[in-house]
C-alpha cells in the first residue's frame, strides 16, 4: 500500500489526503487515502478523487471483505476503452460473475464499475506495476480536466 501512496505523491501536481483519528473527516474514513490532481495542495471541493485505498468494508460495500486482517483495496477511475481492455467488459454492460474478494486480481468496483471504475484487492506482483500506470493515467486525466475547467491551454 505504501508503494503506491508514494508512486501516487510523486506526481506532479498530485495530492493523497490520508485522513487521521480526530481530524475534520467522519470516522468511517479514517485509514484510508484518496488521490486528486491539485497542483495548490487544497483537496479540491467539487471533484471526486480519481484513485483511493479502502482499508475496510463501507456499509454499501462489503464484497471485498476488507474487514480481514491485512485486507486493502485500491480502486481507480478509467476511461472506458482501458476498463473494456481489461476485463473485456464495456462499464454499462457488466454481466458476469465475479469474485470480489480474489487477490491481486483486476476487477470492476463492486458498487462503482458501472462508472468505470476498476479495484484490486491486495496488489502484487502481477497487479502493482499496472495499478501504479493507471493511476498515472487517472492522475493525467484528472490534470486534464482540472485544466480545461480553468480554461488553460497546457
Amino acid at each position: 500500500m505504501e508503494q503506491i501512496i508514494a508512486s501516487v505523491q510523486s506526481l506532479d501536481g498530485a495530492l493523497v489526503v490520508r485522513p487521521e483519528p480526530g481530524g475534520d473527516f467522519p470516522a468511517l474514513v479514517v485509514g484510508d487515502s484518496f488521490f486528486y490532481y491539485a497542483p495548490d495542495g487544497r483537496m479540491p471541493q467539487t471533484t471526486q478523487p480519481y484513485g483511493t485505498i479502502v482499508t475496510k468494508n463501507y456499509p454499501d460495500d462489503t464484497a471485498s471483505d476488507l474487514d480481514g486482517p491485512g485486507r486493502w483495496r485500491v480502486n481507480v477511475n478509467v476511461d472506458r476503452a482501458t476498463f473494456q481492455e481489461l476485463l473485456d467488459e464495456a462499464p454499462g454492460d457488466l454481466t458476469r460473475p465475479r469474485d470480489h474478494t480474489a487477490v491481486d486480481t483486476v476487477l470492476p468496483h463492486p458498487v462503482y464499475g458501472t462508472l468505470g471504475w476498476i479495484s484490486v484487492v491486495n496488489p502484487g506482483a502481477r497487479t502493482t506495476e499496472l495499478v501504479e500506470r493507471l493511476l498515472s493515467g487517472a492522475h493525467d486525466a484528472a490534470r486534464a480536466r482540472h485544466l480545461r475547467r480553468r480554461g488553460a491551454d497546457d
